[in-house]
Parts: C-alpha cells; sequence; structure tokens
C-alpha cells in the first residue's frame, strides 16, 4: 500500500521571533491609535490615518496570533489547507504557520492496552476465557485521520465532533480494543487450549506461547496496519478454562497426571524386579523356581507401587517349607 504520509513543507517561522515581532505589532498598533486620537481631538490633523493604520495593525496581530503551535517529543501536527492534506509537522518546539493552515494534534506515543478477559471456543469446542496486554503507538498519522473515521468516533456525549488529541487519541484506543477483541477470538479458535490426547506434540494455546504471541501480533499488524498503528508488542496474559468446565478439566488433568505417574512407578518397580532377580541369580545368593520367582515378583510390585508403606512379615521358616 501507497504511504501518503508526508512531510509538511510550508513556511515554519521560529515561534518566539515571530512572537517579539506580534507584540511590537500589537503594542505599535495600539500606540498609532492613540496617538491618533490625540492629533485629532488636539491639532484637527490628520489624526484619521494614523487611527486607521493603528488599528489595521492590531487587527493584523490578532490575526498572526492564531497561527502559533507548540508541539512535545512524540506528538505531531496534521496540517491542512482548506481541506486538502498538506503535511505532517513533527518537530519538537515552538513555532509559527500560516494561520489558514488547519492542523490537528496527535500523540505519536507508545500506549498500553490490557484487554479484559473475554471467553471464546478453542479448537476443539471448549470455552476458555482469554485476554491480552498490547503495547501500540501511532505509526501513520494520514491513514489515523484520513483512511478511519476517526473524528466521527471521537464524537463527545453532547453531540459534537470531538477534534481535540485527547478525543482522537480516545477513538482510536477504541478501534484498537475492538481489533484486538476480533485478533484475540481469531487466534484462540485456532489451537486447542491443551493437549488433550498427550503427546501428540501439537501447539496448544497453553504450550505455545511464544508462537501464539507471534501470531497475535501478525494478525494485529494486519487489522491495526488500516488506521496507521503500529503494533510494539502483544502477549497473552490470562488464559484459563472458562468457569462452567473448570472444574470437569481440573480433574480431567489430575486424572492424567496420576497415570502418567503410575506410568512412571510400574516402569521404574519393573526394572528394579528385574536387577534383583538378576542379582540373586548371577551372585548364586538363592535358587528360585519359577513359583517362587512369581511370588517375589508379585510381593515386591506390590510394595514398589503401593501408596500405604509395606509391613513386613517375618519368614523363620525355609524356602522350602
Amino acid at each position: 500500500m501507497e504511504k501518503k504520509e508526508k512531510r509538511f513543507e510550508g513556511t515554519v517561522i521560529n515561534g518566539f521571533f515571530m512572537l517579539f515581532l506580534n507584540l511590537a505589532l500589537t503594542l505599535g498598533g495600539i500606540a498609532l491609535f492613540i496617538w491618533g486620537c490625540v492629533l485629532l481631538d488636539a491639532y484637527n490633523t490628520a489624526g484619521g490615518e494614523l487611527m486607521v493604520l493603528g488599528a489595521l495593525s492590531v487587527i493584523v496581530s490578532i490575526f498572526l496570533w492564531c497561527g502559533f503551535i507548540m508541539l512535545e517529543p512524540n506528538e505531531a501536527r496534521v496540517v491542512t489547507w482548506f481541506g486538502k492534506y498538506a503535511g505532517t509537522f513533527s518537530e519538537a518546539g515552538y513555532f509559527w504557520i500560516n494561520p489558514f493552515y488547519g492542523t490537528k494534534k496527535l500523540s505519536l506515543r507508545a500506549r498500553n492496552l490490557d484487554a479484559e478477559p473475554i471467553k471464546v471456543n478453542d479448537k476443539v469446542g471448549n470455552p476458555v476465557m482469554i485476554g491480552l496486554v498490547l503495547v501500540w503507538k501511532l505509526k501513520d498519522t494520514y491513514k489515523a485521520l484520513f483512511e478511519v473515521d476517526t473524528q466521527t468516533m471521537a464524537t463527545t456525549a453532547q453531540g459534537q465532533v470531538g477534534t481535540d488529541v485527547k478525543s482522537i487519541m480516545n477513538a482510536l484506543e477504541k478501534f484498537v480494543r475492538v481489533q484486538s477483541d476480533a485478533a484475540l477470538r481469531q487466534v484462540a479458535g485456532q489451537y486447542a487450549y491443551d493437549d488433550e490426547d498427550g503427546g501428540r506434540g501439537e501447539l496448544t494455546l497453553r504450550s505455545g506461547s511464544e508462537d501464539i504471541n507471534q501470531l497475535l501480533e501478525q494478525k494485529l499488524d494486519d487489522r491495526l496496519a488500516l488506521a496507521g498503528i503500529e503494533v510494539v508488542e502483544a502477549r497473552i496474559n490470562y488464559l484459563a478454562y472458562a468457569p462452567e468446565i473448570a472444574a470437569v478439566m481440573l480433574r480431567r488433568q489430575q486424572a492424567s497426571a496420576i497415570i502418567t505417574a503410575r506410568e512412571k512407578i510400574v516402569e521404574g518397580a519393573v526394572s528394579m524386579v528385574k536387577m534383583a532377580l538378576d542379582k540373586l541369580s548371577g551372585e548364586n545368593v538363592v535358587e528360585l523356581d519359577d513359583d517362587k520367582k512369581a511370588a517375589m515378583v508379585s510381593n515386591l510390585l506390590v510394595v514398589l507401587c503401593g501408596d500405604d508403606s509395606a509391613q513386613p512379615v517375618v519368614n523363620t521358616g525355609t524356602l522350602n517349607h
């Protein structure tokens, strides 16, 4: 897309120079008007011309007073000439431009958006609560004012169209909030909350935080570029199951964790039993037939896999008894 924003190339004069010049013009005009009144009253001479000159000087100075602008760092003025875009002026300081130019101030500073968690359905249909934090700033002033109907969105409660920087930036923030909501729903619907089958290696909202955040930034960039807004950073800051299924999913996660733990315990127990049998047989500690081995394996597995502590029973007989 062609970049339409351009630098303002009109006449810009140092504001302090014009301030002193305009003060001199205003005070000089008042002095000429008073002097003309005195001459006309006292000497009945050509004081009328001085009065007219003084009045014109004051009128011109009043017009010139309307051309002063002041910008702080990371602020910009969008300049228009009777409705036609003339450029963007973003140099910090105190300046004077032609008062016939219309200007609207915009802030180029970074802003935060902490979106409240919203309820969406993930890829498998589970309702989840998801929220994001977004850092954004204005990059293209032309798009912000003329590609998006910012000024109508900035309409005040009294029905007046907002033209001040606060109203326009609030309107842009509303635009960002709506588009962030849509982008978050789009991204959340493409992935499951968690890998329910376990071990499939699919990207999920819970496990793939960096990849999900990068995708979210890309979606937001695509949506907000229309308004000339740059996404500095976007992160999912809240992720949980919706309240109506949270308890059920918690029990499922607990059951899955228990099964995984049992698998590890059984795997370790079998390895220990095999090692014990191999040790007894290899070092000729005791001769065990198949029945004795089966009984020993059973006892060891009960001891190693049981939740309660084992209660040993001392056998005072012989193995052949």
